[in-house]
């Protein structure tokens, strides 16, 4: 059967453009290495038909079952990752066909990339399928749901050997370093054999595209500097964007903000996250319009949206970096005592922003969300973080990804939620005791359901307003005075200056 399975493997690719039908014999041998085979028949009749993840697996397990690797975590991703290099073609190869199908357009170029990170298994396809999402409708729009299921979990043997393991070895630096590129992996750290990444000259630095391993939208890429070094927002972080949107229009490219609590989980690399879809807040109307003094070029305007949002649109990038950077710059040091914003607690900065860029109807856009990282006494994770009462739902960092309208909810509330739809049929039920009060209070709203899926849709509903809840949560300004008194300090630093 694995001859099957590795001619039907090789079908595949040759099928998705992978490797040529002259590579065939080549890459039968590289993947009989590496699965010990000494030996192939002349003739394979009926290979195994199937996607590429899945007869992927078949090799994987035939590798277990026959002792080339133990049934390990880290071990079954470093084959899995060394059998698809074989088929992958080197990193020089990729880029001159990226720039050769950019040529003709940038939709293009990205379109061969992203179908060779899927087919090459870099995107993990059948991982992201266990996802459970879904859309709803609130007050600020369709927001989109994920209950992120994706992440595997690890076993007791590689969990032991992790901790047993002694960390001498800090290359890569981390997992977004270029150095990531065909990097083979080992014990606690991922394997990245198949990975490949496209240079993206910005500001005379080198940066490099690669897609989301675990992709939470559509062509959900990540942009990272060549030079391991700290996020930092800043102008030339605002140029950047603005210049890879031009490089590709029909990608939004945003960052995480650099400070903790409002910033993204690894901010010890400085990258962006983009892509192809339109989430709720690229939708999100003006609350209203505002003159940006003296930058009569460029339109503002604050969104209708959970968090403080200014919107800037422009046709002259410049234009638009210059007010982008004067707003970041009043902002960082910008204090509202009756808002709970203080810019500084001692020496220690609190005010950032996390920036996203598109290109729309012809002009540049920039969506400026204002964050701060204080914490209190009654809210010890943080002023503008979930507030406890949201906790059972969400109690993780607000990110890029969040901040636009995508919730990525922890695996747990999957069987979490089950149980209080079983607990608002009224069947037996055990409600985790963090959540009891909210699922006395849907039962108490809409009495006892007698449909599954009536019950289902309530949930997805009501967990649709709870995460709007998370975001008003981490919306620095409550109200239109609180935001229009940070806009008059705006213009009056500009007429300081």
């Amino acid at each position: 059967m694995i001859y099957h399975d590795l001619a039907g493997l090789i079908q595949r690719a040759i099928r998705e453009k992978l490797i040529e039908k002259a590579d065939h014999i080549y890459v039968r041998n590289q993947v009989m290495h590496l699965l010990s085979l000494e030996s192939f028949p002349e003739h394979v009749d009926n290979p195994t038909n199937g996607t590429i993840p899945d007869l992927l697996e078949k090799l994987v397990s035939y590798a277990i079952d026959h002792n080339v690797i133990a049934d390990v975590f880290d071990e079954k991703e470093m084959l899995a990752a060394n059998i698809m290099n074989c088929f992958v073609a080197r990193p020089s190869v990729v880029n001159a066909v990226f720039q050769e199908k950019y040529q003709h357009s940038p939709e293009e170029a990205t379109d061969y990339f992203y179908k060779l990170s899927r087919n090459s298994n870099y995107i993990q396809t059948n991982r992201i399928k266990k996802n459970i999402h879904f859309k709803a409708e609130t007050t600020y729009g369709v927001m989109d749901i994920t209950i992120n299921l994706s992440k595997p979990e690890k076993d007791p043997e590689q969990i032991k050997r992790e901790r047993e393991m002694k960390q001498t070895v800090h290359y890569p630096k981390c997992v977004l370093c270029v150095e990531n590129v065909g990097y083979t992996g080992r014990t606690g750290y991922p394997a990245r054999a198949n990975h490949r990444v496209i240079q993206v000259p910005l500001l005379e630095e080198n940066w490099y595209l690669q897609y989301s391993p675990y992709v939470y939208y559509n062509e959900h890429c990540i942009l990272l500097a060549e030079e391991h070094r700290n996020m930092k927002i800043d102008k030339d972080a605002f140029g950047r964007l603005l210049l890879f949107t031009e490089k590709f229009p029909h990608y939004f490219i945003g960052s995480n903000a650099d400070l903790p609590i409002v910033g993204g989980s690894i901010l010890s690399h400085d990258h962006y996250q983009g892509g192809r879809y339109e989430f709720a807040m690229t939708k999100a109307r003006d609350a209203f319009t505002f003159v940006l003094k003296p930058f009569d070029h460029v339109q503002a305007s604050v969104l209708n949206w959970p968090l403080s949002v200014i919107r800037l649109k422009s046709k002259d990038r410049e234009h638009l970096l210059s007010a982008a950077d004067h707003i970041l710059t009043t902002w960082r040091n910008y204090t509202d005592k009756a808002a709970d914003v203080l810019a500084y607690s001692g020496a220690t900065p609190h005010n950032t922003i996390t920036p996203i860029a598109r290109i729309r109807d012809g002009k540049h856009e920039l969506d400026l969300v204002l964050r701060n990282n204080r914490t209190s006494s009654e809210h010890p994770l943080g002023i503008f973080h979930p507030h406890a009462d949201v906790q059972h739902i969400k109690k993780e960092n607000i990110g890029l990804i969040e901040v636009m309208g995508l919730a990525v909810l922890p695996a747990r509330l999957k069987d979490e939620l089950a149980e209080i739809k079983q607990f608002l049929l009224d069947e037996a039920s055990n409600v985790a005791e963090y959540h009891l009060d909210w699922a006395n209070e849907l039962k108490t709203k809409y009495g006892v359901i007698g449909d599954p899926k009536k019950a289902e849709q309530i949930l997805q509903d009501e967990l649709a307003q709870k995460f709007s809840r998370v975001l008003e949560d981490a919306g620095v300004f409550k109200d239109r005075q609180a935001i229009e008194r940070f806009i008059t300090t705006l213009n009056k630093q500009v007429v300081d200056r």
